[in-house]
């Protein structure tokens, strides 16, 4: 049978994971969390569940839950979102396959800037459109004279990752304005940010394409309660759009899912206004702290480490294999699983760098970085 994705294999993500179990590693390559979630984020769970919240929630979501990410985003943007323009998707990677399929068509382009994440290309060729890979800088920020090059009347959506993934970079304002001016001169271009590592960031704050004079009416932004709230296995995210974009986007979406797990969301609705989101960033930049000060002693050298749950790793000076032999062999030989970045670059650009995922509690880093300083 002729495959509709044919380059398409089993992610990197569970080839390492999948390999850490087999050699019994410390795994810190898939990006999920290994300690419990909010105690009051599980009581409310169980409370929930002996209410009734076991049938068919809305297509769009709970009217309770889209409420309370409307009050968020004001609270933390001073942005009026309203209800109507949130989705409530099965994780950011539904949300984002859904936008992709329902404004993207057969011989439009799409930008993506590499490295990327492993779910934005397939969508787009499923839509017969053309995937536009262009490589970030060497800092891992936006090429904007590479970006502006590319872009031609037939472009209809970039993809955007801020706080980005794999590197855990942070887009300043001039990034910003640089996106401003190309969808000034590109009428029929509207944005995808990926945004779901929004509330993990550090000494450098987040900037949200909500709060962009110019953007907001022309992007889809997603975001995901399993990065925000060590849930990642509830697979429950959201999209803010405007009404002329959400009303196609929800289109696909009653198709794919219909609708979201109906008692995550009602847990959620309740939990929202309880949680202060500006904790999350303190939590993990002591992770990060504590990891980074573990490895000062070994021979890797740290990339900075802006937003999310990850730390990018160059190990140059200690072999000349290429990335994904030395993380196989890593996990194998060492029992500290990773993930390379080449495997993010269409072209497979190896700068014999890994990603380390904090997200641990402290025995597991600690422990894992035992091992890497035995290297």
């Amino acid at each position: 049978m002729k495959s509709k994705l044919p380059n398409v294999g089993t992610t990197i993500f569970s080839v390492m994971s999948s390999l850490a179990a087999e050699h019994n590693a410390y795994n810190l390559s898939q990006g999920f969390p290994n300690f419990p979630i909010d105690e009051r984020l599980l009581n409310i769970f169980k409370e929930q569940a002996s209410l009734n919240v076991h049938q068919y929630a809305p297509m769009a979501g709970l009217p309770k839950l889209r409420q309370e990410i409307s009050l968020k985003v004001k609270e933390h943007y001073s942005v009026e979102v309203h209800e109507s323009d949130v989705l409530i998707t099965a994780g950011a990677t539904q949300a984002i396959f859904a936008t992709i399929q329902a404004l993207v068509h057969p011989g439009e382009e799409v930008i993506i800037l590499d490295p990327s994440y492993d779910c934005y290309e397939s969508p787009v060729i499923l839509s017969n459109a053309k995937a536009v890979r262009i490589p970030l800088t060497e800092d891992f920020l936006p090429d904007w004279e590479r970006i502006r090059s590319s872009v031609n009347k037939n472009t209809r959506l970039i993809i955007t990752n801020n706080p980005h993934n794999p590197s855990g970079r942070i887009w300043t304002m001039d990034d910003f304005r640089e996106l401003q001016a190309l969808l000034n001169d590109f009428p029929n271009l509207y944005v995808l940010s990926d945004e779901v590592y929004e509330f993990i960031t550090f000494e450098k704050k987040h900037i949200s394409a909500h709060q962009i004079e110019g953007l907001k009416d022309r992007t889809i932004i997603v975001s995901s309660f399993g990065k925000t709230f060590h849930i990642t296995g509830w697979k429950i995210g959201y999209l803010v759009a405007p009404p002329v974009l959400m009303k196609e986007i929800q289109k696909v979406h009653q198709f794919l899912v219909f609708c979201v797990n109906s008692h995550a969301q009602a847990t959620l609705a309740a939990y929202l206004p309880e949680k202060n989101l500006e904790e999350l960033g303190p939590f993990y930049q002591e992770k990060r702290d504590f990891f980074q000060s573990l490895l000062r002693k070994s021979r890797f050298q740290l990339l900075p480490s802006e937003g999310s749950y990850f730390q990018v790793a160059s190990f140059d000076q200690i072999s000349n294999e290429s990335d994904v032999d030395f993380a196989i062999k890593m996990t194998k030989e060492i029992g500290v699983a990773s993930i390379p970045l080449s495997v993010f670059n269409a072209d497979g650009t190896d700068r014999k760098l890994i990603r380390f995922c904090f997200a641990k509690d402290n025995e597991t880093l600690r422990k894992a970085a035992e091992r890497l300083c035995s290297i």
